[in-house]
């Protein structure tokens, strides 16, 4: 079944901004019959949102990279050395996944008279924050 958002397998409530629902065979499930619902998985997804910020390839590489080994905490600049790229780039692109919550701000600290700021995904916080508190290190949001 093609939802109204156009892609197969899922339904939405229509608006865009809405709930996606997905049983674990792939087909999309509706809203009447039994009302039973331990029997599907909702999640709340801003389509649009989600498009705009993994729209160009490099944001997608900085999202696969802070997910290696079960989440990373890294700066732009040590993702712009890992992908080889300027700079400038990277504090773009990582800014724009920040401001969707598709990565969050960990920790800052000066570098040089400037602030470095480094970043994880949020599925990768909790781990982050029980590795920071073994080496007694503030964990700054």
């Amino acid at each position: 079944m093609v939802g109204s958002n156009g892609l197969s397998g899922y339904a939405t409530n229509g608006n865009g901004n809405g709930v996606a629902e997905l049983n674990p065979n792939g087909k999309s499930t509706s809203n009447g019959s039994n009302g039973n619902r331990a029997s599907r998985e909702s999640i709340a997804v801003n389509w649009e949102r989600l498009a705009r910020a993994t729209a160009h390839p490099l944001r997608v590489s900085i999202l696969e990279i802070l997910g290696i080994d079960g989440g990373r905490v890294l700066s732009p600049s040590d993702l712009s050395q890992e992908l080889q790229i300027p700079l400038s780039n990277t504090n773009y692109h990582v800014t724009e996944l920040a401001k969707a919550d598709l990565i969050v701000l960990v920790r800052q600290r000066a570098v040089r008279g400037a602030t470095e700021h480094f970043y994880t995904l949020p599925e990768a916080l909790p781990k982050v924050e029980a590795e920071a508190a073994t080496v007694g290190e503030p964990v700054h949001a």
